[in-house]
């Protein structure tokens, strides 16, 4: 369906990776597609002081603005706050400001809303549908639902008000549904998981890709990739491969991506002696990460929470075996031992049992390619597509 005539509003917290691709798939539906992107101005110290908790926050990581569809226009909105937990739950209120003063400025006009996070964009979203009288959709990906709402009072409140207010919710696993449930919200909830680039994301010849990057063709390589932060749990992850070692001493752990521990991660595999069996490349573009996948024989993610990994539905997509946390929506998808195998989260033993067992394995990349079909972008939009037609009308 065309929504001839129409304008739709995105407030998010990026715009690169799942977030970008869905929307630049949807656009073609709208005569006018804005994106107003919450940026962190002070993240660009690390361009000349490195500091790794404030190197996945600069502009370049959070905006993707690269081949843009013609009605698809991407707006920086940038906020000054500090990195403590009052200040977060303030940052609401000045989100909005900020993102209702450029709306003005620029005389932007929409017929529906959609946010992505419930805070901050949620709440902006919220005050706009209340003054503009348009409809309000927003989607929970994952700690702004499993995690937000749980801390203490205030945040309770003010996710369920975000929820509440909206005229539709989005969440991405069944685990997300059960903490809105838990916040005894009445508003309409649809489960619509993230989807993978099939232009991107497929099989391909994994040491042609090997060599392409640089990865020796005789080593078991594991491949993680992810924000370098505690959550993501490469810290049980680096103890996985050193319990490994002695019994696999071919496995090579390659970890992409930048982050708060990126430091303290190499101290760690220095500690251990596992120069030889661990190694951080840092971020790569997105456009890069097919052939990491592809050159990999499994694909870990070993987080310690989680939402429904954008990544994870890449690996199905390359045909590549996926070991992840039995949590989020991570066992929705792995519901076979054909597609993966799941681990206990924060259990390095477990973890490492499960690593062993999946480079033993005989698996059939078909087969998991094929379970992957139903995850592209196109057939995800599809849902999201339905909602706003339901939400207009």
């Amino acid at each position: 369906m065309r929504f001839s005539g129409k304008k739709i509003l995105y407030i998010t917290h990026n715009y690169n990776y799942f977030i970008k691709d869905q929307i630049e798939l949807i656009s073609p539906r709208f005569d006018k597609v804005y994106v107003l992107v919450r940026t962190k101005p002070v993240a660009e110290l690390d361009n000349y002081l490195p500091i790794p908790r404030l190197e996945p926050f600069k502009r370049k990581n959070l905006i993707d603005d690269n081949s843009l569809p013609g009605n698809v226009e991407v707006i920086p909105i940038p906020l000054y706050y500090l990195p403590f937990d009052s200040s977060y739950k303030k940052l609401g209120r000045k989100h909005y400001r900020a993102v209702a003063r450029e709306i003005r400025k620029r005389g932007v006009t929409f017929d529906l809303i959609h946010a992505h996070f419930t805070w901050t964009a949620g709440y902006v979203g919220m005050r706009l549908s209340e003054e503009s009288g348009k409809p309000f959709i927003v989607t929970a990906h994952g700690y702004d639902i499993y995690d937000l709402p749980f801390r203490d009072d205030v945040w309770r409140k003010s996710i369920r008000a975000v929820l509440q207010s909206s005229d539709h919710v989005i969440t991405v696993s069944e685990k997300n549904r059960e903490c809105i449930q838990q916040l005894e919200v009445s508003t309409p909830v649809s489960v619509i998981p993230n989807g993978f680039r099939e232009d991107l994301f497929y099989p391909r010849d994994t040491m042609e890709c090997r060599a392409l990057l640089g990865l020796p063709p005789d080593r078991k390589i594991f491949l993680n990739v992810g924000a370098l932060m505690d959550v993501k749990g490469q810290v049980h992850l680096i103890e996985a491969v050193g319990r490994l070692r002695e019994a696999s001493p071919d496995v090579l752990c390659v970890i992409v991506g930048s982050g708060e521990l990126r430091n303290i991660l190499a101290r760690l595999i220095r500690e251990k002696g596992l120069e030889h069996h661990v190694v951080l490349v840092g971020s790569r573009p997105h456009k890069e990460i097919p052939l990491w996948i592809n050159a990999c024989d499994v694909f870990v993610l070993p987080s310690l929470a989680e939402g429904n990994p954008t990544v994870m539905f890449e690996c199905l997509g390359c045909g590549k075996p996926f070991v992840g946390s039995s949590v989020g929506g991570i066992p929705d998808v792995i519901t076979s031992g054909s597609y993966g195998l799941i681990a206990n989260p924060s259990d390095a033993g477990d973890l490492a049992g499960k690593l062993q067992k999946a480079i033993a394995l005989p698996w059939d990349s078909k087969t998991i390619s094929a379970y992957a079909e139903s995850f592209k972008w196109e057939s995800i939009t599809g849902s999201i597509i339905s909602t706003y037609e339901t939400t207009l009308n």
